[in-house]
């Protein structure tokens, strides 16, 4: 049973390879391979006399935003960003060089068509200033992590025009699906799933399992046991097992790798989570039978006025039921990630070495809480999904 339920998930989790084509998924190029498919030319704005401005404000004048920080590492980005690294030189004291795993971008336009590149292109310039050109004529730039058409004339050292309200007014492509980090770190969680359970079915082909093996087993168990049987039935369990099995390694390995220093924060991606949910959603309204939609639009045994007035309510709870799924995801998790941001950041607030150790000890506090957060978040995303699915395939007794 386990051998079989095994397969199962590995085919299931090559789907969610595909499935989440909100998160701009595509496959990952090497940059040599990226180069030879477009001419590219980097062109940087020309530099103004005195500070290089931003947006307006020097980078003298440029203070520590604790809301800019965590929004950039709970963001998606066109890169990986690992450190900020300097060399001593003091000239680059205010500007240190980042270090990071530039991404594939890839963008579409109505005139020009497709156009594939490295993110590196930009030199990890976010603010406009550097302009990529395509073979096909389009010129893009990078300005708080989105991709957009540079304008032809630079104001203020960037190819970026801004409204009053300080909103970018660049044309952005007609498409992109880029690989993202959160893309990345989405192939990477199925690629764990695939060989994790792939070496699991060999081992259990020629021997007693043991290893990791051991440690997966009972959780299998415990979800084809406890979750899915106690909630779904007998009757109709095995057939939503594998979807169970693999939405709870998924989520589950996607939440520890987002704990990891410098990872992405893929399940507080509320695209991510949206598409888990209409996945749910789809699963419960094509398997549902006749006693599911008869509740839903003339409910048994209450009296027709009232009949009446429960359709719509049920209607909504009909669509209520995945968006609760969506948000309650991407709420936990993120905010876990801010938290544990906020108390780190405490240290630059105040500008004292003081409070480093409560900062300190309070974020290592909430960390361990947040590994404890991810197995009940995927616990808790699987057994309301297996509660639904019971909802939809119950028999009227």
């Amino acid at each position: 049973m386990f051998e079989a339920t095994s397969r199962y998930i590995i085919i299931a989790a090559l789907t969610f390879l595909f499935a989440p084509a909100s998160l701009k998924a595509q496959d990952h190029s090497h940059d040599d391979q990226l180069e030879s498919s477009t001419h590219e030319t980097s062109q940087l704005a020309p530099a103004d006399e005195g500070h290089n401005e931003i947006h307006g404000q020097t980078v003298d004048e440029k203070e520590f935003e604790i809301t800019e920080l965590i929004m950039h590492h709970i963001s998606d980005s066109h890169e990986w960003h690992f450190f900020d690294w300097n060399s001593g030189d003091k000239k680059l004291q205010k500007q240190p060089q980042p270090v990071s795993l530039p991404l594939p971008v890839i963008v579409y336009t109505k005139k020009n068509g497709f156009s594939l590149f490295s993110s590196g292109r930009f030199h990890h310039n976010d603010d406009g200033a550097v302009v990529h050109e395509s073979s096909n004529g389009d010129r893009f730039i990078k300005v708080h992590d989105k991709i957009y058409l540079a304008e032809e004339e630079s104001i203020n050292n960037s190819y970026a025009h801004f409204s009053d309200s300080h909103e970018v007014t660049n044309t952005t492509p007609d498409a992109d699906i880029s690989i993202t980090k959160n893309v990345f770190n989405m192939f990477l969680g199925a690629m764990i799933m695939l060989l994790l359970f792939a070496g699991i079915i060999r081992r259990y082909k020629s021997q007693v399992p043991k290893g990791v093996a051991k440690f997966v087993e009972p959780l299998v168990v415990f979800v084809r046991d406890d979750i899915a049987l106690q909630n779904i039935g007998e009757k109709h369990y095995k057939r939503f097992t594998p979807y169970l099995l693999t939405v709870f390694f998924f989520i589950w390995i996607n939440n520890v790798l987002g704990l990891i220093p410098g990872g992405a924060n893929l399940t507080g991606n509320i695209s991510f989570t949206l598409t888990l949910s209409l996945l749910t959603f789809v699963i419960v309204n094509i398997n549902g039978n006749k006693d599911y939609w008869r509740h839903i639009f003339w409910m048994p045994g209450v009296p027709v006025p009232m009949k009446i007035f429960l359709m719509p309510i049920e209607i909504i709870g009909m669509f209520v039921k995945p968006i609760s799924l969506m948000i309650r995801l991407f709420a936990n998790i993120t905010a876990g990630h801010v938290i544990i941001l906020a108390l780190m950041s405490l240290i630059f607030v105040f500008e004292s070495v003081a409070i480093a150790p409560v900062s300190v000890v309070f974020s290592l506090f909430i960390t361990v809480i947040e590994i404890i957060v991810t197995a009940i978040q995927a616990y808790i995303f699987t057994i309301l999904s297996a509660l639904y699915f019971g909802m939809a395939t119950e028999e009227e007794h």
